[in-house]
């Protein structure tokens, strides 16, 4: 981070130190601020985004403890720690910056001091934490730096460059949208268009029109031509989001689609040529994809010539408060609030939760507790995880529901057997659609 966009806050009880402060640093940085009530600390810094706090030790002037700087820095550590604090003193005391550091404090500063020590203690104190707790470590702005992401990180550098299509793996809401948007933004075809469909919310009577387009009357509410998602994508990138949910039939149609490289509109015969790098996702594991009575082998291969596996995040407990603090930002900004810190029992509360819905659930917790929270920093009791990933039945509802389900995936399992994989003839035993006997399949890992 340039020290142009820091914001400096000083609390000083001297009218004197405090202008010349404001007056050396007022072409360094972004703002300072001034204050000589430390009564007023906590709601300048409650009000403000204050990157480096300088704290004097002596705000009584009979007393010159350093009792009353020691104070409010505790308070501050309490509410905002993360904050850098450098401690200041007219006296060199080395039991006072002893004991600042033990407390928390970042450096120690005696004045009077030098102009061109001030700047370089403002700019040494400044930079490391920016080092220290950048939340943006990864391309594009991806905030990580467990070694899981790394190697993912290590992979988009590698392979964005290139034309190879990949298959990104991972559970809902570990952001495999950012990841594909990420890779192409970083490629040779940036400049050119980002197209991303939900091909697992298709229906069979839209796959091909949303596709491959159609022209006027090529069915009932075909009123005009549309060009489709491949063309829209041409010599850009193509993202396919949820491909694991698509069926064998619209599997065939799709790679003939990246075999031909061509598509053919409903409603004509003309080919017509496009040029796509195709990134599609899943949240299925590649063994689910590797049954052939539920995905092409041939397809596979065609879509996956190298892939990414984006880790869950509870496996990436170096990034959860680094990605809390950036949502926490992120929803001040929104909200016209004031940026808040976690307070230590927060910060516990979150790197013990397991996060069954990944990033986005931790995300949507810090937005309810920035709305929420009345207090000075964000508590433990503010966050609060979405009950949708907690559901509990009851103990008989769950046994019935598990005999029921044992019952239905026995009877696909029968079905599908008999008919030896052909699940039009399979989905006609059982008495419902093939996209619902998919779904099924889906559901049963099958």
């Amino acid at each position: 981070m340039a020290l142009k966009n820091a914001t400096i806050a000083i609390v000083d009880d001297d009218p004197d130190v405090l202008t010349a402060v404001r007056l050396l640093l007022k072409t360094e940085v972004k703002q300072v601020l001034t204050e000589k009530n430390p009564e007023n600390l906590l709601s300048l810094l409650k009000e403000n985004q204050v990157d480096l706090l300088f704290l004097d030790m002596n705000f009584k002037s009979k007393v010159n403890t350093g009792n009353e700087g020691l104070f409010w820095l505790q308070k501050v550590r309490k509410l905002y720690p993360g904050l850098p604090v450098v401690m200041i003193t007219a006296y060199a005391d080395i039991d006072l910056a002893v004991n600042s550091l033990k407390l928390g404090a970042q450096d120690f500063m005696v004045k009077p001091w030098q102009n061109q020590k001030l700047l370089e203690t403002v700019k040494s104190n400044y930079q490391k934490n920016s080092q220290d707790r950048a939340p943006f470590d990864g391309p594009a702005g991806i905030i990580g730096q467990s070694p899981a992401m790394k190697d993912v990180f290590r992979k988009i550098e590698k392979i964005a460059p290139t034309d190879a299509n990949i298959l990104i793996l991972g559970e809902n809401g570990t952001g495999k949208d950012l990841i594909a948007r990420t890779i192409h933004d970083q490629s040779l075809r940036r400049t050119h268009p980002y197209v991303k469909v939900d091909v697992g919310a298709l229906t069979e009577s839209l796959f091909e029109s949303e596709l491959f387009g159609h022209k006027k009357g090529a069915f009932t509410d075909a009123r005009e031509d549309r060009q489709g998602r491949f063309q829209a994508a041409n010599k850009g990138t193509l993202f396919l989001d949820e491909i694991g949910n698509i069926t064998l039939a619209q599997q065939s149609r799709l790679l003939t689609a990246l075999q031909n490289r061509y598509i053919t509109p409903l409603g004509t015969n003309d080919k017509v040529h496009v040029d796509i790098r195709l990134i599609c996702a899943t949240n299925l594991p590649l063994s689910s994809l590797a049954d052939e009575s539920r995905f092409r082998r041939d397809l596979i291969y065609r879509i996956n010539t190298v892939e990414i596996t984006i880790p869950p995040l509870r496996e990436r407990g170096e990034d959860i408060e680094r990605i809390a603090e950036h949502y926490a930002r992120l929803y001040a900004q929104k909200y016209g609030k004031p940026t808040l810190d976690f307070s230590r029992e927060a910060r516990k509360k979150l790197s013990k939760y397991s996060y069954p819905g990944n990033v986005r659930e931790l995300q949507y917790a810090i937005e309810r507790a920035i709305i929420m929270t009345e207090n000075e920093a964000i508590e433990a009791e503010d966050i609060l995880f979405s009950p949708i990933e907690h559901v509990e039945e009851p103990l008989a509802a769950r046994d019935k529901a598990v005999n029921l389900s044992q019952v239905e995936k026995n009877a696909i399992l029968n079905a599908i057997s008999k008919h030896e994989g052909n699940i039009s003839k399979a989905a006609k035993e059982l008495g419902i659609t093939r996209a619902a006997l998919y779904r099924r399949i889906s559901k049963y890992d099958i």
